[in-house]
C-alpha cells in the first residue's frame, strides 16, 4: 500500500512540475516613456508662443503576461495585457523671476495604450514677455492608470538675439540729381533660422525703389545685403528709416534702423564746358567742347546732350549712349551766329539719361557769349591765350584793316620803284 501512495505522489509531482514549466510566470508593469519631443521654433524669444510635440510610447516589448495559480492538480492560468490607460498629460511650468514658460492646456482620458504603441500630442507653449534669456526645464507629467506615473523635464532655450539692420554703404551726403544706390545689410544674430524676412524703407521726402525687399529665410548667424535706389524730393537734412520684419516660428518681430542724410544740390552727372566762345563774329561760327562726367556708382544708359540756344547749333543733340561709373566722355558743338542779333547771347546744355527704369535730366548749365561785328575770341580751358575764330573753319569772316591796306601798299611801292628806275635810266641816256 505504501508503494502505491508513494508512486501516486511522485506521479502528481511530475505532472505538477511539467505544468509550471509550460506556463512560466512573467511579472512586468507597463513602462511609459517620452520617446521624442520637438519645440518649434527651437529657440524662443520673450513673448513668443511655440508648438511642443510629444510622442508618448508604451515601452513594453511583449503584449501580455501570463500567470498561474491553484493547487496541485487544479491550476488557473491568467493572461494580462501590458497596456495602460493615459489618464492625464500636462506640462508643469518653468518659472524664473515670476515669469513662466507654460502650456495653455492639458489632455485628459486619452485612452488605452497597448504595448509597443505610441501616441503624439501637441501643446501650445507660452513664453511670458520680458522673461530672462537662458535655459528652462518645463516638466511633462503623465498620469498612468494601472502603471507608474511619468515626469520628464524638457529643455527649452530663450534668447534675446534679434535680426538687425546695418548700413553698409550709405553716403552722408546725397545729390538731388537722379538716383543714388545705398546698401543695407540684414544680419541674423540668432542661433536658429528665421523666415519671411522683409526689409521696408521709409522716408517722407524720398522715393525708394523697390518699396520693400523680401529676403525669405535667413539662416542662423548669416547676413544678406539689400540694395535700394533712393531719389530725394527735397534738399536738406533728412532721416531715412528701415524696418526689418521676420518670423521666429509663427511669431512676428521687428527691428529698425535710422540713417541721417543730407540732400545737396550737386551734379553727379553733369556737362562741363571746357571750350566756349567769348565772342563770335556776326555771320561766323565757333566751336564749343563739352565733357560729361558720370560720378555715380552705377552705370547709366541713354545719355544724351542737348544744347539750348537761339543761335544755330550743330549737332542739335549729341548721343553718348551708356557710361560706366567714373566715365568721362567728350563732345563738340559748332555754334553759328548767323540768325541772332548783335549783343549778348546765352547757350545752355542739359544731359538726360536713364538709371534703372527711370529717366533723369540734369539742371541747365549755361554760358554767355557776345555777337560782334569784328573778329571773335574763344576761351580754352587748356590754354590761357585767346585765339581768333576767323577763317579756320571756312566760314566767311569780315576782313581786318591791315588785310585791306596790304594790296594798296604793294602797288604804291611798285610805282615808286618804277619811277626811280625810270629817272635813273633817263640820266644815263643823256650822258
Amino acid at each position: 500500500m505504501k508503494k502505491i501512495w508513494t508512486a501516486t505522489i511522485i506521479s502528481l509531482l511530475i505532472v505538477g512540475m511539467g505544468t509550471i514549466t509550460t506556463l512560466p510566470l512573467v511579472q512586468a508593469n507597463p513602462a511609459m516613456m517620452i520617446q521624442q519631443y520637438q519645440i518649434s521654433p527651437e529657440i524662443l524669444m520673450p513673448g513668443d508662443t511655440a508648438i511642443l510635440t510629444l510622442v508618448v510610447r508604451n515601452g513594453e516589448a511583449v503584449a501580455t503576461q501570463t500567470t498561474t495559480s491553484g493547487t496541485v492538480g487544479d491550476t488557473t492560468t491568467t493572461v494580462h495585457t501590458l497596456g495602460a490607460t493615459l489618464e492625464d498629460i500636462s506640462i508643469l511650468p518653468a518659472i524664473s523671476g515670476g515669469k513662466q514658460i507654460r502650456a495653455s492646456t492639458h489632455y485628459e482620458d486619452l485612452g488605452y495604450l497597448a504595448a509597443g504603441a505610441s501616441i503624439e500630442v501637441n501643446f501650445k507653449i507660452i513664453v511670458d514677455a520680458n522673461i530672462s534669456e537662458g535655459m528652462y526645464f518645463p516638466t511633462v507629467k503623465i498620469d498612468v492608470g494601472g502603471g507608474t506615473d511619468v515626469q520628464y523635464p524638457l529643455l527649452m532655450k530663450v534668447s534675446n538675439s534679434t535680426v538687425d539692420l546695418l548700413q553698409k554703404s550709405v553716403p552722408s551726403k546725397i545729390s538731388n540729381g537722379g538716383a543714388t544706390d545705398i546698401i543695407i545689410t540684414a544680419v541674423n544674430k540668432r542661433e536658429n533660422a528665421v523666415n519671411e524676412v522683409i526689409v521696408t524703407p521709409h522716408g517722407d521726402t524720398v522715393d525708394f525703389v523697390p518699396s520693400s525687399y523680401f529676403l525669405g529665410s535667413l539662416a542662423a548667424k548669416t547676413s544678406q545685403d539689400v540694395v535700394f535706389s533712393i531719389k530725394p524730393l527735397e534738399l536738406g537734412a533728412q532721416n531715412l528709416a528701415f524696418d526689418v520684419t521676420y518670423k521666429n516660428g509663427d511669431n512676428l518681430h521687428t527691428s529698425s534702423l535710422h540713417v541721417p542724410i543730407t540732400v545737396i544740390q550737386a551734379l553727379d552727372v553733369a556737362p562741363i564746358i571746357t571750350n566756349f566762345p567769348i565772342s563770335i563774329t556776326k555771320g561766323g561760327s565757333s566751336r564749343i567742347s563739352i565733357e560729361v562726367y558720370n560720378a555715380k556708382t552705377d552705370k547709366i544708359t541713354g545719355v544724351l546732350i542737348t544744347p539750348i540756344c537761339d543761335a544755330t547749333v550743330i549737332p542739335s543733340q549729341y548721343f553718348i549712349g551708356s557710361m560706366d561709373p567714373d566715365d568721362v566722355f567728350s563732345a563738340s558743338f559748332d555754334i553759328y551766329a548767323d540768325t541772332v542779333d548783335y549783343g549778348t547771347q546765352i547757350i545752355g546744355f542739359t544731359v538726360s539719361f536713364k538709371q534703372g527704369n527711370e529717366y533723369f535730366e540734369t539742371p541747365l548749365v549755361s554760358k554767355s557769349f557776345t555777337v560782334v561785328s569784328g573778329p571773335g575770341q574763344s576761351y580754352q580751358s587748356s590754354s590761357s591765350s585767346a585765339t581768333s575764330t576767323s577763317g579756320s573753319n571756312g566760314i566767311p569772316q569780315t576782313p581786318g584793316l591791315m588785310t585791306c591796306l596790304t594790296p594798296i601798299i604793294l602797288i604804291v611801292v611798285v610805282i615808286v620803284v618804277g619811277v626811280l628806275f625810270y629817272i635813273r635810266w633817263k640820266k644815263r641816256r643823256k650822258k
